[in-house]
């Protein structure tokens, strides 16, 4: 299976992509700290019925790198742009950590667009903060230092890897998921002009995300939503599990949302960078789509 590797300018920026497959379209946006590699064993099964389209959020991998536009509506306007540049009039969503992030604004400020809806590794940003007390500043540590402006740029710059490395150790059931040849490829993204500075202002827009978070927080999702993550990721199923709790059930297209937590797993990030999650149960949320 061919993956192409384009770019194209769609809302005042040079935005890259992966691409494969033919069909209806679903598109993939990575997490933190991620780019569209991130994808890359799911592109080929997923391309076997949909055209998959994985952009480098704004800021991330081979994408522009601009110096605002970090907010999550802005970041969901890049992929409505793109969209029309590629005259995709509906997709399916998936969206990772920051990707869901970006996913759920997506789909609260262009309903018209998204069909189904998927969000992994994601406690929303409104919550994280509604909830956060010393236990889980602990665990979210790097949300608090990614808003101190240039310090961690300084901090980070010249030791990318040791940086990622903690990340990756830290998030993966396995700690060295990430080595070799996929490790190279994250470190070379991040030494790149700039990716440090876009990462940490991805982190920077969170009061931004709030303001609008809040704003609409009464405003349910239309399409149907499937959430996932790691029951034992202590940054979500640990800390909100409790949360939100609720009986699992098979998806049902017709119904608005499902939860399902994976046991003995870590982030579902470490199931992706390993494993086709296309082969496995997680793949019917997109069974029945059609453009």
């Amino acid at each position: 299976m061919k993956i192409s590797s384009r770019t194209i300018n769609a809302n005042g920026i040079r935005q890259h992509f992966l691409e494969a497959g033919d069909g209806p379209a679903v598109v993939l946006l990575h997490g933190f700290p991620e780019t569209s590699y991130a994808w890359r064993f799911q592109i080929p099964e997923l391309a076997k019925k949909y055209r998959v389209i994985a952009p480098d959020l704004r800021g991330y991998g081979e994408t522009g790198k601009p110096s605002s536009g970090y907010d999550k509506r802005t970041m969901a306007t890049d992929l409505r742009e793109l969209m029309r540049a590629l005259h995709l009039p509906k997709i399916a969503l998936v969206g990772h950590d920051r990707g869901a992030r970006v996913a759920t604004r997506f789909a609260k400020d262009h309903p018209e667009a998204v069909d189904r809806l998927v969000v992994m590794d994601n406690v929303p940003t409104r919550i994280v903060g509604r909830e956060l007390d010393a236990a889980k500043a602990k665990g979210y540590w790097f949300f608090l230092f990614h808003l101190i402006l240039d310090f961690p740029e300084a901090l980070i710059t010249g030791r990318e890897d040791i940086w990622l490395r903690y990340y990756f150790s830290d998030w993966c059931f396995d700690p060295l998921t990430i080595q070799g040849e996929a490790f190279e490829t994250y470190v070379k993204a991040y030494r790149a002009p700039g990716a440090i500075r876009c990462a940490m202002e991805d982190y920077r827009a969170n009061v931004s995300d709030v303001t609008k978070d809040n704003a609409d927080a009464s405003v349910k999702i239309a399409c149907p939503v499937m959430s996932l993550w790691g029951r034992d990721f202590k940054l979500v199923g640990e800390m909100f599990l409790p949360m939100v709790a609720l009986p699992r059930r098979r998806f049902d297209p017709s119904r608005t949302s499902r939860v399902n937590s994976s046991r003995r797993c870590t982030s579902i990030w470490s199931s992706i960078q390993r494993l086709s999650l296309a082969n496995s149960q997680r793949l019917p949320p997109l069974g029945h789509w059609r453009s």
